[in-house]
């Protein structure tokens, strides 16, 4: 039987069990939270992105959360600077065209503020610019995308927090905290 580990990423902590920057780098990584032997992260989340993380014991379930071709969805809760207008989230849902090409049509919509956990540090507030939180989900995972395609239409990236991972979620997870999943699939 295959093992899924569900993980809440902090943020500053690289989606990896060794740090492979610079020499001497201090950075945290998996290894801090997370002591089983044989799990791999299924994708990434980048160091300044907080959330799910799921990692696994199988090379196939692996390659097939983390392979944008088998178009597993991935929903996230992103804070934005400023209030997107009908225009951005219609350009969203079309696909936007970045640098390495057009993305797939992403499912958005603004939301209230979610009832998850203060980030530490916390992002930096502009009295003078509002800023609004989205449900955005994706079939795809290229890098830094949900940054890159919320920054295309006007309203970067403030704040990310990967919630869903298809039908894994968060729901009572705390930061820092891991959980087997509660079923065990079949490669």
């Amino acid at each position: 039987m295959t093992r899924v580990i569900l993980f809440n990423k902090p943020y500053g902590v690289l989606s990896q069990f060794t740090d492979k920057g610079t020499e001497g780098s201090k950075r945290p990584t998996l290894s801090a939270y997370i002591d089983l032997p044989g799990v791999y992260p299924a994708g990434r989340l980048d160091r300044d992105s907080e959330g799910l993380l799921v990692l696994t014991d199988n090379g196939r379930l692996q390659a097939r959360i983390s392979d944008p071709r088998h178009k597993l969805e991935k929903t996230y809760l992103v804070q934005v600077e400023g209030e997107p207008d009908e225009a951005a989230l219609a350009a969203l849902r079309d696909g936007v065209d970045l640098k390495d090409g057009l993305t797939r049509p992403a499912k958005v919509q603004r939301i209230a503020p979610p009832s998850i956990w203060e980030r530490d540090p916390p992002i930096r507030y502009r009295k003078s610019v509002p800023d609004c939180w989205l449900e955005l989900t994706i079939s795809e995972g290229r890098n830094r995308q949900v940054r890159r395609m919320t920054a295309h239409v006007g309203h970067p990236t403030l704040r990310l927090v990967r919630y869903h991972v298809g039908d894994w979620s968060l729901d009572g997870l705390e930061p820092g905290k891991w959980r087997d999943a509660n079923h065990k699939i079949a490669p």
